[in-house]
């Protein structure tokens, strides 16, 4: 995991609801340790995922290898265009977009993070501990088949 990287982990889908949106599919899914639920809204014809598949989900806040963050004069797309290797070159399906909503219930220590990658939306909730490092910023989502 590099210092680009806020979260990573690997989740077992087992729902896929294909029938609400054309080319979206929303999937439900769980941690490997059984703490994280996920609800991931994808472009099945991009990137098409079946129930019972395992995929490795990354959050990032830069694609750059060495961990240095695009400025706002040279964005994501410039980085891409460089021809430099970057982390997106290591994943199937590569998204950019907001976290636009963190909550925490102290009483129960879980949290919920919202993102949203051009109205696909992302929603995870878990322990606080695990999602520590998600607040407010842009970020990548990263995915690829286990």
């Amino acid at each position: 995991m590099t210092d680009a990287t806020l979260f990573e982990d690997t989740f077992s889908i087992n729902d896929v609801n294909s029938g609400q949106y054309d080319r979206v599919s929303r999937l439900r899914g769980l941690s490997d340790d059984n703490s994280v639920d996920l609800t991931l809204d994808i472009n099945h014809e991009l990137f098409p995922v079946e129930r019972g598949e395992r995929l490795s989900i990354v959050l990032a806040n830069t694609i750059r290898l060495d961990g240095v963050k695009e400025d706002a004069k040279s964005g994501w797309r410039d980085v891409q265009r460089s021809g430099e290797q970057t982390l997106a070159d290591m994943y199937d399906y590569v998204c950019y977009g907001k976290v636009y909503r963190v909550t925490g219930e102290e009483s129960n220590g879980n949290s919920k993070v919202y993102l949203s990658f051009g109205g696909l939306l992302l929603v995870m909730s878990g322990p606080y501990r695990k999602l520590t490092g998600l607040k407010i910023e842009h970020l990548y989502l990263l995915v690829k088949r286990q």
